[in-house]
């Protein structure tokens, strides 16, 4: 599958679907997001992980979706939080997009770094 077009990095929000763990219905939200790996790696990030039903939902079962502007992929969870230096990749990342005036400083040092990555 085809990566996610560099062009829609700009976009202010992307839509993830997640399989919800207990019902099995398709759960969707909107979120935050940066794109990576020349689109073939989404970032995103909950700042609240121990009450966020998608972070539970990937948990469960890391296949899921996520739309951008319409165009929509296949993707699979990785790195939950996993503290490498991609985990700080993606919390730099998110932060220069949506925080540069520092009101983000709490949900970057708390929040949960999730990389999605395209493809089946």
């Amino acid at each position: 599958m085809a990566p996610f077009p560099k062009h829609l990095a700009g976009e202010a929000f992307a839509y993830l679907t997640t399989t919800g763990r207990r019902t099995g219905r398709a759960r969707e939200i909107e979120i935050w997001f940066a794109l990576d790996d020349g689109g073939a790696t989404v970032h995103v990030m909950s700042g609240a992980p121990s009450r966020a039903g998608w972070v539970h939902n990937l948990r469960a079962d890391p296949a899921a979706t996520v739309r951008v502007a319409g165009e929509r992929r296949d993707v699979r969870a990785e790195g939950l939080g996993d503290g490498g230096e991609e985990d700080a990749r993606a919390r730099d990342l998110l932060v220069a997009k949506y925080g540069r005036d520092g009101s983000l400083d709490g949900w970057r040092a708390r929040g949960l770094p999730v990389a999605l990555r395209v493809g089946p």
